[in-house]
């Protein structure tokens, strides 16, 4: 596109905060793979960063992410015909399996500001997030079996652990535009804010989270997705593992002596 950004994903740090920005406004932030890889690069980046303590994942322009960019699908689908090999979907292994892992695997909160509309992998971005501030003017949509395929990004574990299968089953194989509202009713976003003031509030909810006890946050990411496949004694034990992991933590003692002086803690994310 000859008004493609220079930087298809734009990465920020801030005081404890990054702040990943996909920047594809004119393609609705559909995924090309310039941008698939950037974004993964980056989420692998703020994980591994120990001065970052949350993450802000959002957009530019008008919409969050549309999904994957089907004129370069459709470019990859004739280029594997006519070599009668390869793999067009094998983004998914490559790309969007180490998106939503990065998310969903980094022990730090992620946050997502869904500014317009999420459709397929951008859907299922938002989904693996650990928080979603929504403006009232942005839509949800699985839109896969739209285009005769299958959920990927997550969306087959997310979405029915979150709204449950009767009703993950009836988004899926009836895709259809979910307004911001029915959404929060769905219980599939947690804040709905006016569209002008999603990015403030986007990043004061991030911003809260960075400020922190980074260590307690990690561990309540990792006890809820080991609850979500083990049985209760199981997860008892796991408890148990994280509970002690978090009261070893500065923070936990900083809470305490916070708590106690009736003042404000503030943590070192440790």
């Amino acid at each position: 596109m000859a008004d493609e950004p220079a930087n298809t994903v734009l990465y920020d740090v801030s005081e404890g905060l990054a702040t990943i920005t996909i920047n594809r406004p004119d393609a609705m932030n559909a995924m090309n793979t310039a941008a698939k890889v950037a974004l993964r690069d980056s989420l692998r980046d703020a994980a591994a960063d120990p001065a970052v303590r949350a993450v802000l994942l959002t957009a530019t322009g008008r919409a969050f992410c549309v999904g994957q960019d089907l004129k370069e699908h459709v470019a990859t689908l004739a280029a594997t015909r006519e070599s009668g090999g390869g793999n067009a979907l094998s983004t998914v292994r490559e790309h969007y399996n180490p998106i939503v892992r990065a998310i969903t695997g980094m022990a730090k909160p992620v946050v997502a500001g869904v500014n317009g509309v999420a459709a397929g992998a951008g859907f299922g971005f938002a989904l693996a997030a650990d928080y979603r501030v929504v403006a009232d003017t942005a839509s949800f949509n699985t839109s896969f079996a739209g285009v005769a395929l299958t959920a990927d990004s997550g969306v087959s574990w997310t979405l029915p652990r979150l709204i449950g299968p009767s009703r993950a089953a009836d988004l899926l194989f009836f895709p259809r535009s979910i307004s911001a509202q029915d959404a929060l009713e769905l219980g599939l976003v947690n804040r709905v804010v006016p569209a002008a003031e999603l990015a403030e509030r986007a990043a004061a909810v991030a911003r809260t989270l960075a400020d922190g006890p980074t260590v307690a946050y990690a561990a309540l990411k990792e006890s809820m997705a080991y609850g979500a496949g083990h049985t209760l004694a199981q997860a008892l034990e796991k408890e148990d593992e994280l509970q002690t992991r978090a009261g070893a933590s500065q923070d936990h003692v900083i809470a305490v002596e916070a708590f106690l002086a009736k003042e404000t803690p503030v943590y070192l994310g440790k």
